[in-house]
This record gives C-alpha cells, sequence and structure tokens, in this order.
C-alpha cells in the first residue's frame, strides 16, 4: 500500500462513520409538526378573584408535580366570562359559584364542570360588632354602610341581591351601599378600612383582627359550590383536563381547606346543588 493511499483510506473510513452516527441520530422537527414537550406547556387558567389565594398555591403544586406551567387572569366571574366570549383563549375556568359557570355553559365556553369546596357567605361585621348587626334585615337600617359584590361582576353580589328581595328589603339596603365592588377583593379592603360597616364576604375571606363573622340561618344560606372544568376552545385538552382533574383532587382540595373553604362533598352542606 503507498503512501498516498492511506490518507484515502482514511478519509473514507472518516466519511462511513459519521454516516453510521447521522443514521441513529433522530431528526429534530420544527414548525407545525413539532410534538411539544410538557416543559412548552402553558395553561391560561380563569379564575373568580374570591379564589385567588388557593388558585396560586394550586397552580405551583401543579407545575411542581407535572411540570406545566399555570398563568393565570383573576377577576370577578361576570368578567370572566365576557373576556372568555371575546377572546376565545384560555384553557380553563372556575368561577366563585355553580350559577356563572352555568353562564358560560350556557354560552359554549366550557365543558363538564367538577367540583372543588365550597364558597359560603355571611355577614361580616366590625371587630366587636359595634353597630349590633345581628342580620341581613338589618343591612336596611337607616345610617349603615354597607358594602357588597357587584352584582352583574360576582357570585356573591348576585346571590346577596336575590336574598335581599326575598325579605323585601332590596331598595332599603341599596339606599345604604356604599361600595358595589367589582371583585369581592375590593369589599374585604372595605371592611378592613373600616370605610364600611358590614358586608356580605365569604368565611374564607374574613380577617379575624379586623371583622367579626355571623352565619347566615339555613333558610338564608347563600353557599356555592365551587366548580371547575376546561373550556370549549382550548387548544390543549389533555393538559387542561389534568389541571382540572387536579384541582378537584384530595390534593386540590386539601388546599382550598387550608385557606378557610369547605371541601366539596361536605355534609353539612348536604342542601345546596350544583
Amino acid at each position: 500500500m503507498t503512501k498516498r493511499a492511506i490518507p484515502l483510506i482514511a478519509i473514507v473510513l472518516l466519511a462511513a462513520l459519521l454516516f453510521m452516527a447521522g443514521c441513529t441520530t433522530q431528526p429534530s422537527v420544527t414548525g407545525e409538526n413539532a410534538t411539544p414537550t410538557v416543559a412548552d406547556i402553558s395553561l391560561l387558567v380563569y379564575s373568580g378573584a374570591g379564589l385567588k389565594k388557593p388558585m396560586s398555591e394550586i397552580g405551583e403544586a401543579f407545575t411542581d408535580k407535572y411540570g406545566i406551567n399555570i398563568e393565570y387572569t383573576f377577576a370577578g366571574s361576570g368578567t370572566l366570562i365576557t373576556q372568555m366570549e371575546l377572546s376565545r383563549k384560555g384553557d380553563a375556568f372556575i368561577p366563585g359559584g355553580t350559577p356563572d359557570y352555568r353562564i358560560a355553559r350556557e354560552k359554549g365556553l366550557v365543558g363538564e364542570p367538577g367540583y372543588v369546596a365550597y364558597h359560603v357567605p355571611v355577614i361580616a361585621v366590625g371587630k366587636g360588632n359595634p353597630h349590633n348587626i345581628t342580620s341581613v334585615d338589618d343591612f336596611a337600617r337607616p345610617g349603615l354602610k354597607i358594602a357588597l359584590g357587584g352584582v352583574n361582576s360576582t357570585a356573591i353580589g348576585r346571590a346577596g341581591d336575590k336574598l335581599f328581595r326575598a325579605h323585601g328589603i332590596h331598595d332599603a339596603v341599596e339606599a345604604n351601599v356604599v361600595l358595589r365592588a367589582p371583585t369581592i377583593n375590593e369589599v374585604v379592603v372595605a371592611m378592613n378600612m373600616g370605610t364600611a360597616d358590614a358586608a356580605l364576604l365569604t368565611m374564607d375571606q374574613i380577617n379575624p383582627e379586623k371583622m367579626d363573622m355571623i352565619g347566615l340561618p339555613p333558610e338564608d344560606s347563600l353557599a356555592l359550590i365551587v366548580p371547575i372544568g376546561a373550556t370549549t376552545f382550548t387548544t390543549q385538552p389533555e393538559a387542561a383536563q389534568m389541571f382540572v382533574e387536579f384541582v378537584a383532587s384530595e390534593e386540590g382540595k386539601a388546599i382550598f381547606v387550608k385557606h378557610g373553604f369547605p371541601a366539596y362533598p361536605d355534609p353539612a352542606y348536604a342542601g345546596i346543588e350544583p
């Protein structure tokens, strides 16, 4: 073998090795045919503002467990439904109660729900109850300052409006309203700052340092079941359903309980139906 032939043979062998290596390497796929990895998936969840604390923690737990990122839009349920209807984007919806979920479903925005916890409205009064408020009928007492959630934007605002009408005190209560808030969070702020004498809040929102809580009698119960479901327009239905099932799982419900919500189902609220 000549000295000139040796380099030529080496080149041929190197080319063959490179060709074989190329055959064992999977080609990268880009563009529309690419399959996203878990790390690429991000879900957009529409959540009632009053659920922010448990849902934020649930989002972190879900990401830690599955590696799927969760982004939230927190607002009043009415606002969220409008956003979903206009944008047709997002993956899951969890409002403060089933009435709002029913509205979204009638609009074709969401599918079959799972049930997570109970949103239990109570009367919130200043610490020590300086105005001696004992029932919702006292909300009609002249001179009181009442803070309520918006009728068209919050589940509790809508439920309270119905209750006041049933008691025949709607107009008198409305005359005392100093705040109709787009979310329940603003009502909490008003009670914490003392700019309102009483409000309808949910038990998970009561600040024991600033407020006392008065339960509503069974005949006035405004308890709502918190539902969650995937949107009908999600582009990631499997991941969206994973999140829905996680929120409605025992692990998800335990986080709600940690933040003051009774978990669904609960015999104490057996009369409350979705």
